[in-house]
């Protein structure tokens, strides 16, 4: 598993689920060490098999959900549920559970949880969940692990969680994943997410594999101190609608994700700042495969500040550094670095795009903008539309370009309006607009193109790490 591989720790105690600090010029405010793995309470054998990546249609109605969730409420808190293998039997097979204060689900090295395929499970009303429906309203589907006001606990181990997005539900001739794309022509999936994390202080996600969430795989809001360690999330990057990795947002803050390796069909990370914000965040030594990218937004209305991503590869994303937003949930987005970054095969290998199209109307009262960004030590090769495309004349974006440089002779677009881009101090050689073009386009540069001499990023890219 690449960078993930690191030896079993014993327990030391609740306060040190989280080993040596390794995070320089990070914007999280806790000091972030490696989680270890908890002490057992309780140990549950696998009564399951797993058939290549699924179960048997024999097996669909076998749930152990009683028996997780009853390990997980008599649990003390500082201790671990851990779901082990035994002999061929390697799968769980369970629908919605919740996870209690200082708890920590540890799935084990082999062993694969299973999100059930009855949507009857997960509805939060009769018949409210695995379907489209065509009017906004309150979310239909329970999450498949609910972690609501539960401090200091966890999802760790180095198996595997699968929400089997693309298998269809018991009863119907549809996935998961074919209601959120009958969903792109109006209307709303009603799918379960994988993991969501409510005002619940210091959770940890550490070394756990993430696979297939019919919806988001992650989701971290109303709480102070997240670390997302070692996780992997796999799901495949077409028709795999709506499956963002790992989500904080909505009043998160002392937030780090680190060395972590994500492919998925939306976007790999979001950082999402709705009504109340998203501030004080790591994104380090990670590695991005294909997915929409690093982004911020779309929401940004709350506000999105202090946040520090650096030492990442995006290796075929169809976005790779992204600011995404638009004229009904905009806000202002601040005091963002994005530092030491290789990208390459991307269409859109650096977004900063108040027009997002796919969420909300273009125009609205509430107006994106874009201060204090910079991009620095930041490699680019394969091509594409690089854009600086701020919302209007008072609601612009100002970014410094700092030894942002194209590495090939591929062909690249630039898109530039509404805009405030200074060069340097190290050389930047985007040919951006110049002259009365930028005039044009109400934007500013400050500096002029030069050619440096970056870093290689051979050393950087690395294949999704395999079981």
């Amino acid at each position: 598993m690449g960078c993930m591989k690191r030896s079993y720790h014993t327990f030391l105690a609740l306060a040190a689920w989280l080993a040596v600090p390794i995070l320089l010029n990070a914007q999280d405010t806790r000091t972030v060490v490696e989680p270890v793995f908890p002490q057992p309470c309780a140990t549950l054998e696998a009564q399951l098999q797993s058939i290549g990546r699924t179960l048997a249609p024999a097996d669909e109605q076998k749930l152990d959900t009683a028996r997780i969730q009853n390990a997980i409420d008599g649990c003390a808190a500082g201790r671990a549920v851990v779901l082990r293998k035994n002999g061929v039997n390697d799968a769980f097979l369970s629908g919605p559970l919740h996870l209690k204060s200082g708890v920590a689900l540890r799935v084990d090295r082999g062993v694969t949880l299973f999100a059930s395929r009855d949507a009857s499970l997960y509805a939060i009303r009769p018949g409210s969940c695995g379907r489209v429906t065509h009017t906004p309203g309150p979310r239909g589907c329970k999450p498949l692990i609910a972690v609501d006001d539960a401090p200091r606990s966890a999802v760790m181990g180095e198996g595997a969680i699968d929400g089997r997005g693309g298998e269809k539900i018991l009863g119907s001739s549809d996935s998961w994943w074919d209601l959120a794309e009958q969903a792109r022509a109006g209307g709303y999936q009603q799918n379960p997410r994988l993991i969501v994390v409510n005002r619940s202080d210091n959770f940890t996600l550490y070394r756990i594999t993430l696979r297939n969430s019919p919806n988001f795989h992650v989701t971290y809001n109303q709480g102070d101190g997240f670390t997302a360690w070692g996780v992997r999330i796999d799901t495949p990057q077409r028709l795999a609608r709506n499956t963002d990795g790992i989500d904080p947002g909505d009043g998160a803050k002392n937030v780090t994700i680190t060395h972590c390796s994500i492919r998925t069909g939306d976007d790999n990370v979001a950082i999402k700042g709705g009504a109340g914000g998203a501030t004080q965040m790591t994104i380090s030594h990670d590695h991005f495969y294909w997915g929409h990218g690093m982004s911020i937004g779309s929401e940004t209305s709350g506000g999105v500040s202090q946040i520090r991503v650096f030492d990442l590869s995006l290796d075929g994303p169809d976005n790779g550094i992204r600011i995404k937003s638009n004229g009904s949930r905009g806000g202002l987005t601040r005091d963002v670095v994005y530092s030491d970054v290789c990208i390459r095969n991307s269409p859109n290998p650096i977004a900063l795009d108040t027009g997002y199209t796919d969420a909300g109307t273009l125009k609205g009262n509430s107006p994106p903008s874009m201060r204090e960004i910079t991009l620095r030590n930041v490699r680019v090769r394969g091509g594409g539309t690089i854009s600086f495309v701020g919302y209007a004349h008072e609601d612009r974006i100002a970014a410094r370009l700092d030894g942002v440089e194209i590495t090939d002779q591929a062909q690249y677009r630039y898109r530039l309006a509404h805009a405030d881009l200074t060069l340097g101090p190290d050389p930047t050689n985007l040919q951006l607009p110049a002259g009365p073009a930028v005039k044009a386009a109400d934007s500013t540069i400050l500096g002029k193109p030069a050619q440096g001499h970056p870093a290689s990023c051979a050393a950087i890219f690395a294949p999704f790490p395999q079981d």
